[in-house]
């Protein structure tokens, strides 16, 4: 279960601990590709993912999403690619994410390549041509196509911009 909080500092967006997902939908237009979208989130309690970034892969509708600090608290990667998850594909990496700590997440989407970066350190670096792009199956539906969501943990979020980049 979620602990008690403070109330967000203004700007600030913070997904309460949910029974299973906590996610925001983007109602405006997404962004399309090639782009590049760049934030700051920490956990505040729970041991999954608190940040899950779900944005648009292609301009035909597939959607990814960006997995930090899921399946126990560490892992990294991409959801789905050729219908395995971020857990068991080859953008799967693990890190040690501490509670409060902001990371600065950057993410970049161009000319079939995935790249994303934490801290500044590269943790992607993917070609999808000729790849078979999808969300996970189940409640992460609900972000697409750009949202933000967490897992079974509370997360707050702050300086979302996003912006087109030469492909």
């Amino acid at each position: 279960m979620g602990g008690e909080f403070t109330r967000p500092e203004p700007g600030v967006l913070r997904l309460q601990w949910g029974e299973a997902l906590s996610a925001i939908r983007w109602t405006g237009t997404p962004p399309a590709p090639p782009f590049e979208i760049e934030l700051e989130a920490r956990r505040l309690d729970g041991s999954d993912f608190f940040c899950g970034l779900t944005f648009p892969a292609r301009p035909s509708g597939e959607c990814l999403t960006w997995v930090v600090g899921g399946w126990g608290g560490g892992t990294v990667g991409l959801s789905s690619i050729d219908g395995r998850d971020a857990a068991d594909n080859e953008t799967t990496t693990r890190h040690a994410f501490e509670k409060d700590r902001w990371y600065h997440l950057r993410l970049r989407r161009a000319n079939e390549r995935v790249e994303a970066w934490i801290d500044g350190g590269r943790v992607i670096d993917l070609d999808t041509t000729g790849r078979a792009l999808s969300l996970r199956p189940g409640p992460i539906a609900v972000c697409a196509p750009f949202g933000l969501a967490t897992w079974q943990s509370s997360g707050e979020f702050e300086a979302l911009e996003w912006r087109p980049v030469r492909a």
